[in-house]
């Protein structure tokens, strides 16, 4: 245990106040302070020897998560399901409430704390605390008084404080982060003659000729400005094919009428195009149009949204759900950290609440997960080499394969205002 007292930062005075009411039933001291600069006086504490912890009525944005050290457990009382899991990622153990934190705070330093046994306590006690343990024979939980619980002889809080500290602590991965991977052989000026210029978002086929150099899998697709093209490169391809718009500004994930699926004929392929192209001129008249990519068709297993965004201190944020409509409308997504390891890749996606499609059968999740996770590192590699030009990619979707396969369907990288900074600077 600590020997504290814990610095416990927060952004609110009452919540100040009320921390050091719940701490005082148990046993661990805390210091409270109400401050906004949440990452200097972490670091400041810990420098100073004082171990950290952090309650927040507002949710912090995931730069101050990734820049806190860690382990800093938290106190979420807002915040998403997406914030809380990049908060575990990071190694922080993070909870709903002050009681749980304060729970947290006292089991501090006591290996894996969660394997108890329940045998001393009262039924509803047990109830409550019975899917936040593995259970052991030797009875470590004890009732104390006024509804306090004893963890080895320790008052740490009452059952349902607890079972939310030991779900916090049990979550935290166990694993060490791997360091960012090199991708060998990336010319940089070839990439460089595609991203340079003003702030914009990449068209799809601008964004997966950045993203090629980089080895990622992509599908066998060609670019087309005319109707004839359209159709002699639907069969060289092979039917069936998707005629899909090629646009910066119109987006297919955000108009999927602006693309046609299992087109079987080199006659339906210019149809596609031309209904395609008019159809986007009509809906936007000023957008920019390219073309028309056309791909081949494979058999899918499932499609997922994927977001990847720069963190500092080298970290890739990774935004990850599942793509069909159903999928999008609940907003099951999942927040972790890049570069990771394929048990954290794992654990991640298990924390989709429809992660059983994906993860049943077990085998050919192994399959998926290996060849999503090279393939995310890989995009991951690209984000932390081109920090300074590259805001954001999204892959919309990113396709499984039947047969444990992956390709990116669309793609779009967003272009920071790099290229301008540094005209300014040079000036």
């Amino acid at each position: 245990m600590s020997g504290g007292p814990w610095t416990l930062l927060c952004d609110d005075p009452a919540l100040a106040v009320e921390l050091a009411r719940a701490a005082e039933g148990v046993d661990v001291t805390v210091a409270p302070r109400v401050t906004r600069d949440l990452v200097g006086q972490a670091r400041q504490a810990r420098q100073d020897g004082a171990p950290v912890a952090l309650a927040l009525l507002d949710p912090p944005a995931a730069e101050v998560l990734c820049a806190l050290p860690s382990p800093t457990p938290l106190a979420l009382l807002r915040g998403s399901r997406a914030l809380r899991h990049l908060a575990t990622d990071l190694g922080h153990p993070v909870v709903g409430d002050v009681a749980a934190l304060v729970a947290v705070l006292a089991l501090d330093g006591i290996e894996r704390p969660w394997e108890v046994g329940l045998k001393h306590l009262e039924p509803p006690d047990r109830a409550r605390l019975e899917a936040s343990v593995e259970p052991r024979r030797d009875p470590v939980l004890e009732a104390g008084h006024e509804g306090m619980l004893l963890h080895h002889g320790r008052r740490v809080g009452d059952a349902l404080a607890l079972a939310e500290a030991l779900e916090a602590l049990r979550a935290l991965p166990t694993d060490e982060r791997p360091r960012m991977p090199r991708v060998e052989g990336v010319p940089p000026q070839q990439v460089l003659d595609v991203i340079v210029g003003p702030p914009r978002v990449l068209s799809d086929p601008a964004s997966k000729a950045a993203l090629s150099v980089y080895d990622v899998p992509l599908p066998v697709e060609e670019l087309c400005s005319s109707p004839s093209r359209c159709a002699a490169e639907a069969s060289r391809i092979g039917f069936p094919v998707r005629v899909a718009l090629a646009s910066p500004d119109l987006r297919v994930w955000e108009n999927p009428d602006l693309s046609a699926e299992r087109v079987d004929s080199a006659t339906r392929a210019k149809e596609a195009f031309r209904q395609i192209m008019s159809l986007a001129e009509a809906r936007a008249p000023e957008a920019r149009l390219i073309g028309v990519t056309v791909s081949a068709m494979r058999a899918v297993h499932a499609i997922l949204d994927v977001c990847l965004t720069p963190l500092p201190n080298g970290l890739v944020l990774t935004r990850l759900g599942f793509a069909d409509a159903h999928g999008r409308a609940s907003e099951d997504t999942t927040d972790f950290v890049l570069p990771c390891t394929a048990a954290r890749l794992d654990a991640a996606v298990r924390r989709l609440r429809g992660h059983s499609l994906l993860t049943e059968p077990r085998g050919e999740w192994r399959e998926f997960a290996r060849a999503l996770g090279d393939a995310l590192l890989r995009i991951a590699a690209f984000v932390h080499d081109w920090r300074r030009e590259v805001a954001e990619v999204q892959l919309r979707p990113i396709a499984l394969l039947v047969g444990g396969e992956v390709e990116i369907r669309e793609a779009s990288v967003r272009v920071t205002d790099a290229f301008e900074r540094s005209l300014d600077e040079s000036a």
